[in-house]
């Protein structure tokens, strides 16, 4: 078994070199072996290889020792209270004079995309959107009294499974509008979609590209590895599913023993492509040898670095980082200290739960998570197991949950900025069901926040809102509208006393709804009040994946035009805003410096007009801009039916700051962020712009 390399013994360069060695296949499909599921397959150890470079980069600790996140490559990173309030939009008096459908008065308001968390606040609901927080009177047709009680976005559920009919309305009981199935999923988008549409599902709803399932459907063994030919029909069906609108692609390592690197990474480079997130269900649950959880982090990260694409971890306090909490999430924080889109969920239990007749529980599972038969329990039930019944469970296909996670474990993932919340369950009939399923993020407020004060308030409401809409929000534009409070945000809103909410649900009893919450409201509608459910508000709508790509008669041109001369750089429409080449700063005396850890193009030089952030007029032609200076077009123009993608990446300038458009590896910067520059672009025609320095900036630019 391949042992674990450490940054320190083998240096930064060399694991450069070893990832990308796997990028063009070093690593080789996995073994076949049954004992503690497959962990002697030989495929791990490339990825294990360059995972073991991750940079010994210096990561602060807090007080308590918990690791402290020292970048945000991806964007997402858990609110903190500011120092200050932020300023409230002051609304008009024609806007505080309307009746709007639904107002939620005197709440104490959350929305952790801006720190806002004040008292006495109200909320105007018109159809299906937030039109107001003021502090102002607002009037509505309905009125919700929120005095003493807080009011905030609805919880994302990202790590659930498919909404089926009745567990839908224990994640709504438990303040859930969003119940995302990325631990699981489908093979069949088009199908998928449409069915739960017809349903009338009541929160909305979303899935990923669930491996597991298309590899079974081709009939390839849990403990086999796909061949050549299965796994390029494995890829072209993810490829197809991506643009028939899921979300992302999920592996289950430890279920699927038989998936290897020769697998995963062809799927990584997909989710690159397409600029989605794959979703890992680790490999190992435990540090027992062979096959431990720094094992499974190295791989997860060492695909991460070969491929680039974004990658989070699920339930980390069961898998991957269990009894090696602290060391795991180092690990992860390390690598998104080198710039990797790395990020993971938690749920607020001490106990896992899983099927009996799953890999998780082949030979040696007693060892492997430090329990005996009497720590495991038939979910649903009262019944410990016996070595005789874990036979006849395990025949049945039970799901059991096990007493196996120290409580600092879980103290220690919900602590760690780059960890939200994901459930991992939703109520099936019968029953048989962790408690999590109905009453993870009550009790994660509950216990956690309010009673063993593990993190803040705002903290916790941003690790069940804004952090998972983040996750997958770059491709999923309806969640750019969720995981805010605020104005112009979808009307997905949780009310609940702080001084009650908490988990009811119980392993004997796991359908018990939560308590605390005492308002849910899904696209404007309440659906739960003090009467209880509103079964008949079936107002949930699909969260799908979008792609836009660059038309079929190509790419448009910007002209930039000085005295100098005159330059056509490329130039696209993307979501109703210009975009053009971003080299096009570089004659305008801008030196392009790209820093790969923050994902940041910084453009140093230029001259400005007291510190306003506009260029003089007259262009000095910096030699690294004048070298760029030919009057032809420049390279790389995006060919027809190139992807489109907001990677994260960013532009950066004295003054300023814009967020990039990318198409293939080539950036482009927003015409708005031109004009701060200084320029005055105006459409010259279709697809067309003009640019010169120096003229009226008010002239409004597409």
């Amino acid at each position: 078994m391949f042992k674990w390399i450490t940054a320190k013994s083998i240096g930064y360069a060399i694991a450069a070199v070893t990832a990308a060695a796997i990028a063009v296949g070093a690593i080789t499909g996995g073994g076949s072996s049954h004992g503690k599921s497959g962990r002697t397959a030989a495929s791990l150890a490339g990825a294990q290889k360059a995972a073991a470079g991750t940079s010994s980069t210096a990561t602060g600790t807090t007080g308590n020792g918990r690791v402290a996140d020292t970048t945000a490559a991806d964007g997402i990173q858990a609110a903190a209270v500011p120092a200050r309030q932020p300023e409230l939009e002051r609304p008009t008096e024609e806007e505080l004079g309307r009746l709007y459908d639904t107002v939620i008065v005197g709440g104490r308001v959350i929305n952790p995309e801006t720190g806002l968390d004040r008292e006495g606040m109200n909320v105007a609901i018109g159809g299906g959107d937030i039109a107001l927080v003021t502090d102002q009177p607002v009037r509505g047709r309905r009125t919700i009294h929120a005095e003493g009680l807080v009011v905030a976005p609805g919880f994302i559920d990202n790590l659930s499974y498919d909404p089926n009919p009745l567990g839908v309305w224990n994640k709504i009981a438990d303040g859930v509008t969003a119940n995302i199935a990325m631990h699981g999923g489908t093979d069949a988008p088009r199908k998928w979609y449409p069915y739960y549409e017809r349903a009338g599902t009541p929160l909305h709803y979303g899935a990923s590209f669930f491996y597991t399932k298309a590899r079974n459907r081709q009939g390839i063994g849990l403990y086999t590895p796909a061949t050549p030919a299965q796994i390029r029909a494995l890829e072209a069906e993810a490829e197809q599913a991506l643009q028939d609108g899921v979300l992302g692609i999920s592996f289950s390592l430890e279920y699927v023993p038989g998936i290897g690197a020769a697998e995963v990474l062809p799927l990584m480079r997909l989710a690159y492509k397409y600029n989605v997130p794959v979703y890992f269900h680790a490999r190992y649950s435990d540090m027992t040898e062979p096959g431990t959880n720094i094992d499974a982090m190295n791989e997860i990260i060492g695909y991460a670095r070969a491929t680039g694409a974004s990658v989070h971890v699920d339930h980390i306090n069961s898998t991957g980082g269990t009894f090696s909490m602290k060391q795991s999430l180092d690990m992860l924080a390390r690598a998104r200290a080198d710039g990797l889109d790395m990020t993971a969920c938690t749920y607020p239990y001490d106990y896992w739960g899983t099927y009996l007749n799953s890999a998780r529980f082949d030979e040696g599972w007693q060892e492997r998570f430090r329990i005996t038969y009497k720590d495991l329990q038939i979910a649903g039930t009262s019944e410990r197991l016996t070595e005789t019944t874990f036979g006849t469970f395990k025949k049945e296909g039970k799901l059991a949950v096990a007493y196996a996670i120290p409580e600092q474990d879980i103290e220690d993932s919900l602590a760690a900025p780059f960890v939200m919340i994901g459930s991992d369950a939703i109520l099936e009939p019968g029953n048989n069901n962790h408690p999590r399923a109905s009453g993870t993020f009550a009790r994660t407020i509950g216990l956690y926040v309010r009673e063993h004060r593990v993190v803040p308030l705002m903290d916790a409401i941003a690790k069940m809102t804004l952090m998972p809409a983040q996750r997958l929000e770059k491709q999923a534009p309806a969640l750019r509208r969720k995981g805010r409070l605020a104005k112009g945000m979808d009307a997905d809103i949780v009310v609940f006393d702080y001084a009650r909410i908490g988990d009811r649900s119980t392993v004997e009893r796991p359908e018990l709804p939560s308590a605390g919450i005492r308002y849910v409201l899904i696209g404007g509608r309440v659906a739960l009040d003090g009467n209880g459910l509103h079964k008949t508000v079936r107002v949930g709508e699909p969260i799908r994946s979008a792609f836009v790509r660059v038309p079929k008669d190509g790419a448009g041109k910007l002209r930039l035009e000085t005295g100098s001369g005159t330059q056509d750089y490329a130039a696209v429409s993307y979501r109703g805003e210009g975009y053009a080449d971003v080299r096009i700063v570089e004659p305008l005396g801008y030196a392009l410096r790209r820093d790969a850890r923050t994902h940041t193009l910084a453009a140093e030089g230029g001259e400005f007009k007291g510190g306003s952030g506009q260029l003089h007029s007259s262009v000095s032609g910096r030699a690294a801009g004048a070298a760029a200076w030919q009057g032809t077009a420049p390279a790389d123009v995006p060919l027809p039916g190139e992807l489109m993608l907001e990677r994260g990446r960013r532009l950066t300038w004295p003054g300023g700051a814009a967020e990039l458009l990318s198409i293939g590896e080539r950036d482009y910067i927003p015409m708005s962020a031109l004009r701060r520059l200084g320029l005055d672009v105006r459409e010259a025609g279709p697809n067309e712009w003009t640019a010169h320095p120096g003229r009226d900036n008010s002239v409004p630019t597409s």
